[in-house]
């Protein structure tokens, strides 16, 4: 063979073996990747012909249903929401024009009976039609609309996050305004417009500054460490000066000689700034991270509904250093860093403290039903990080628990029910009074069963206790049964 033939013969072989691993990567490697691309309508087109599972939650309401159209080559399924915008958010939806979102889209392949593709080649080969499976959600509707009708009574937008803390099942994503899934094929363009962004899952896709509610994180770093302990002092006269710029107290009282309880309880800015810049940035992030921060939470979303939580500068970007830490351990920040979460993550803050240091990962699905009605699947708690110590997650419930009898949530009740709490009011417009408020915690203090972040997005001269604290205390009483 001459050199110009051996040459076209190597050349040839490199170009085959390119198309054959392009191929490959595109038709078995990337496969799961193209298919759940929204663009991407060949899963839908194919899914119409298949008996889609229903979505229940865990009291037994259905979420959705599909319905038949037509007969022989005709037949199709359009799926129908039951509940109309209770569940707009988290739920999604599945059209066949507008592709899947949300829980329906994560759960598609458990929906459409493609989780055992074993099992699906045998029908085929029986004959018999694909079915998908049905699946009970830990979603809660009672609560769910409890969450959604407080809401509802605010004049801004909110959301409401409800975990279990031993298990991480999410009894409630309430997010408003919603929207009605039923509306999406004739409706999904003027829902875009809409300038109240009903489409958007402010649950797990919106972060916003938290206020007071970080300073558990932050007392979480400083009791686990070992730098700090619940009797240490500080002096949190107001006000005081860091980073150059002076930070007060609110209402600019002077609290003197406190320890941290006390700096807990009537959530003072001083003592938890100076807490902050003695941890540093690398301590705080430390356990920030622990706790789920810049990460996605890890419930069952697609990733593009989600946003991490955690300190951004200016461009929008995560941070690690540069910022204003004092700031930063009291839920503020400025250009070069602020600090932003969302609710799902401030309701893992609060469900961690309540599951002794231990943050199990969030899940929205309680049980799986093959289309013969049999538990294919069942919750199986699962552990996503240890976080703190058994004996500091004690000591920082004990100090919550006392926010609530005797200091900035001291107002809110609960039937009779012990529980814990943080209050968060965060400053958007401070000489209008506007702020954002919030509240986590969880009940009952002794057995907790329940945790919860709420927060109203923008409210004139209301504080986290007075209009965040009772729309997380009602749910938190219906999830309880009382």
């Amino acid at each position: 063979m001459n050199a110009p033939i051996a040459r076209l013969f190597v050349g040839l072989l490199v170009l085959f073996a390119l198309l054959v691993g392009f191929t490959s990567n595109w038709a078995v490697f990337d496969a799961e990747d193209l298919q759940a691309k929204t663009e991407n309508k060949r899963p839908l087109f194919e899914a119409q012909q298949i008996e889609r599972g229903k979505i229940l939650t865990v009291d037994g309401e259905v979420i959705a249903d599909s319905k038949q159209r037509g007969k022989g080559d005709a037949l199709r399924y359009v799926r129908t929401y039951p509940l109309g915008n209770l569940f707009g958010n988290p739920i999604g939806y599945s059209f066949i024009s507008q592709g899947a979102t949300g829980f329906e889209r994560a759960a598609q392949d458990v929906l459409v009976g493609e989780e055992n593709e074993f099992v699906s080649l045998l029908d085929q080969v029986r004959g018999q039609a694909q079915e998908g499976s049905d699946v009970v959600t830990t979603l809660n509707a009672s609560a769910q609309r409890v969450a959604t009708d407080a809401l509802a009574d605010q004049a801004s937008p909110g959301a409401v996050v409800a975990i279990e803390p031993q298990t991480g099942a999410v009894r409630v994503m309430a997010s408003t305004p919603g929207y009605d899934p039923n509306l999406i094929p004739t409706e999904i363009a003027e829902l875009n417009k809409d300038p109240d962004a009903p489409l958007l899952d402010r649950t797990t896709q919106s972060t916003y500054p938290p206020g007071s509610t970080m300073k558990i994180v932050t007392a979480a770093a400083a009791l686990d460490s070992g730098e700090f302990t619940p009797d240490t002092t500080l002096n949190a006269d107001s006000p005081q000066t860091f980073s150059g710029v002076p930070l007060a107290n609110a209402g600019d009282q002077p609290f003197g000689t406190i320890d941290m309880r006390t700096a807990l309880t009537n959530s003072v800015n001083t003592y938890w700034a100076q807490v902050g810049e003695q941890l540093g940035p690398e301590t705080l992030l430390e356990y920030m991270r622990r706790f789920g921060f810049e990460s996605d939470p890890e419930v069952e979303i697609p990733d593009e509904q989600k946003a991490p939580s955690g300190v951004y500068n200016s461009a929008g970007r995560l941070v690690d250093s540069g910022f204003d830490i004092a700031r930063v351990a009291i839920g503020q920040g400025g250009e070069e860093g602020q600090l932003l979460a969302t609710p799902m993550q401030m309701a893992e803050v609060a469900a961690t403290v309540a599951n002794r240091g231990t943050l199990m990962r969030p899940t929205l699905i309680q049980e799986i039903k093959d289309p013969d009605g049999r538990t294919a699947e069942q919750l199986d708690p699962e552990e996503q990080s240890e976080v703190i110590s058994e004996e500091s997650a004690g000591q920082l419930a004990e100090m919550m628990t006392s926010v609530v009898e005797e200091g900035t949530a001291s107002a809110l009740t609960l039937g009779g029910t012990s529980f814990a709490g943080k209050t968060g009011t965060a400053e958007k417009n401070v000489a209008d009074g506007v702020n954002q408020v919030w509240f986590i915690g969880f009940a009952p203090v002794e057995d907790p069963q329940i945790a919860i972040a709420a927060t109203v997005e923008t409210c004139t001269g209301c504080f986290g206790g007075d209009t965040a604290g009772p729309i997380a205390t009602a749910v938190m009483q219906d999830l309880l049964g009382q």
